[in-house]
């Protein structure tokens, strides 16, 4: 079975290169240069030429900042994107596995959402993802939509990795400690795509639609920045003494981020039987992985 992978040389792509292929699964790798999703007749050609059995977007314009600035490349990556694959994928009856983010909700909430819960988001970024979502329900039925956070992982760039950079450089690392949300790990969000595309294709009881999937439990930026730390000191040199928590204001950036948004990831355990591992557990793997990478160069 083909299995379409766009944005491959991202977080997700790369780990859903690995497991698939060792799920034995066929990976068709596609990023830029090669497949560019704002260009709806390239986005034909690949679905025709290859014709996958599913087709999953991790692809995304993910610079939060950066996207108030560049709103009309934010949302041709992040809308028109996923309209493109989604209107192909229609033309050619395949389904789609389209991820989304945590951002499309305002934060203002005290509980984790669930997915019915109202969107409203407070960034350029997030007001792409939601659109984005849209253009999906509106062009395919056989779509999941799935909702993530606090996406780190051993490949690519990610929070985990800043903090370990800074962990050698400085003694003490500030980080905002009135966020809350759930960490989730590139590895673990791969390996649920995957036994969603299984369930997929051996049952014809599908629930089509949109899912949270994100790391079990709730923390703040600072306290998973301590984590990081205390982690690596098992395995690196680390210089940090002290992370210490600061506000958000204490801390401004060009676009707002929710103060609150924790997934309620029931819904997926309940549809396609998939088992959320707690975010500690996870971290310690990458942690390791990540850290035996850096020793062996």
């Amino acid at each position: 079975m083909k299995i379409l992978v766009i944005g491959s040389k991202g977080q997700l792509g790369h780990e859903l290169l690995i497991q698939g292929n060792n799920s034995g699964y066929e990976i068709l790798p596609a990023d830029l240069p090669d497949l560019d999703i704002t260009d709806k007749t390239q986005v034909k050609h690949w679905l025709e030429r290859f014709q996958p059995s599913f087709v999953v977007n991790a692809a995304a314009y993910t610079n939060v900042d950066k996207a108030e600035t560049e709103q009309n490349f934010a949302f041709a990556v992040n809308r028109d994107g996923p309209a493109n694959l989604a209107e192909a994928c229609a033309k050619f009856e395949i389904p789609l596995i389209h991820i989304s983010t945590d951002f499309i909700f305002d934060g203002k909430k005290s509980s984790p959402y669930i997915e019915s819960d109202p969107v409203s988001p407070l960034s350029v970024y997030g007001k792409s993802k939601q659109e984005g979502e849209n253009e999906v329900r509106s062009r395919l039925k056989k779509h999941i939509i799935l909702r993530t956070a606090w996406l780190y992982g051993v490949h690519g760039q990610n929070f985990v990795k800043t903090m370990l950079r800074l962990g050698r450089e400085k003694e003490v690392i500030s980080v905002v400690s009135d966020q809350f949300g759930s960490p989730t790990s590139a590895a673990d969000l791969a390996e649920a795509v995957l036994q969603i595309i299984s369930r997929i294709k051996y049952s014809d009881n599908i629930n089509w639609g949109t899912y949270h999937y994100c790391g079990h439990g709730i923390t703040t930026w600072h306290v998973f920045a301590k984590e990081i730390i205390n982690l690596a000191k098992h395995y690196i040199p680390i210089k940090t003494i002290t992370v210490k928590p600061i506000s958000t204001a204490e801390y401004p950036t060009k676009a707002t981020r929710p103060c609150f948004s924790a997934l309620d990831c029931n819904l997926i355990k309940k549809n396609f039987g998939i088992n959320i591992k707690p975010w500690q557990d996870s971290l310690k793997t990458v942690i390791r992985q990540v850290c035996q990478k850096e020793t062996e160069k």
